[in-house]
């Protein structure tokens, strides 16, 4: 068990991703809390039932496991998220941030509030419980107690390579990347390493958007798309084995893993001095020829 007695928060694991992140973490050795709002796959109404089912089956299972439903996108939500680890199991070892919904449309059809919606549970849901449990590692590292943390956030390829439909939720997952890099630039002090996932899975937030790719295959056959997948790296990331490994992009889908590179410094020109406009047409041409096509190419 390679996560033996490590205390670790999953976030949205109500459901779907979360709640196979939490039942492998569980299988690994950790104690888990189980956060979930329990709310639809478009972030409305709540339930307290889904994370305690989740809790009630680690349990059953002969795991350690507590549930919460506090509100991850609240500054006070995501403390008393951090404070029911620490309450429940005197210590935070690994962070999952994993909740969120959608909110689709199409750009010139979606309203301020689907895009505010989407930006709070994903982007802000990100934020606030990495802040606390930062805050927690920094005061420990400071009275002189060591810290060998993680933190997995979830993005996703809409947010790497962008989705048509999606331009709330394609935006908030490329900012998780920036956090990502920023957190695990900032962090790395306190002994704390931050990576991200970018999953493809079978979940209430994809199984209709994506309803072909999504589709269970017949009986017997391996099912790429089942959320039990990503899991095994989550826990790898959050295990001590993991510790250098911080600032990574890691696609996962089905059987296969693949680390992703993104923005990195290409050809370049200088010419010493402030370019003309009515210059830069040929320059751009000749600079573009030199590079590698974008992923996906659009317009084509």
């Amino acid at each position: 068990m390679i996560c033996k007695d490590r205390v670790v928060i999953v976030t949205g694991a109500g459901r779907g991703l979360g709640r196979a992140h939490a039942l492998e973490f569980a299988r690994q050795g950790a104690k888990v809390v189980v956060n979930d709002l329990g709310v639809s796959a478009a972030g409305e109404g709540d339930s307290e039932g889904p994370a305690q089912e989740v809790a009630a089956e680690i349990r059953a299972l002969g795991g350690e496991a507590v549930a919460d439903g506090s509100d991850i996108a609240t500054d006070g939500g995501a403390r008393r998220l951090v404070s029911t680890a620490l309450k429940a199991f005197g210590g935070l070892d690994v962070l999952v941030n994993n909740a969120g919904f959608l909110r689709d449309r199409m750009l010139v059809n979606m309203s301020e509030e689907e895009w505010d919606a989407v930006m709070r549970v994903h982007l802000k849901g990100h934020f606030l419980p990495l802040k606390h449990a930062g805050l927690h590692w920094r005061a420990e590292v400071k009275a002189g107690r060591p810290v060998d943390a993680r933190v997995i956030n979830t993005s996703s390829g809409a947010g790497l390579l962008g989705s048509v439909g999606q331009g709330n939720y394609s935006a908030a997952k490329a900012g998780i990347v920036g956090l990502t890099l920023v957190a695990a630039a900032e962090l790395g002090r306190y002994g704390v390493t931050v990576n991200a996932i970018a999953p493809a899975a079978r979940t209430r937030m994809t199984e209709q958007v994506f309803a072909a790719t999504m589709a269970a295959p017949q009986e017997g056959a391996f099912d790429a798309m089942a959320p039990e997948n990503v899991s095994p790296l989550v826990a790898w990331l959050g295990s001590t084995e993991s510790r250098d490994v911080t600032g990574r992009v890691f696609e996962v889908e089905g059987g296969k893993i693949c680390v992703m590179e993104g923005f990195r410094h290409g050809p370049s020109s200088d010419i010493g001095a402030r370019w003309n406009a009515a210059d830069l047409g040929p320059e751009i041409a000749g600079l573009l020829r030199e590079t590698t096509p974008p992923e996906p190419v659009y317009g084509a």
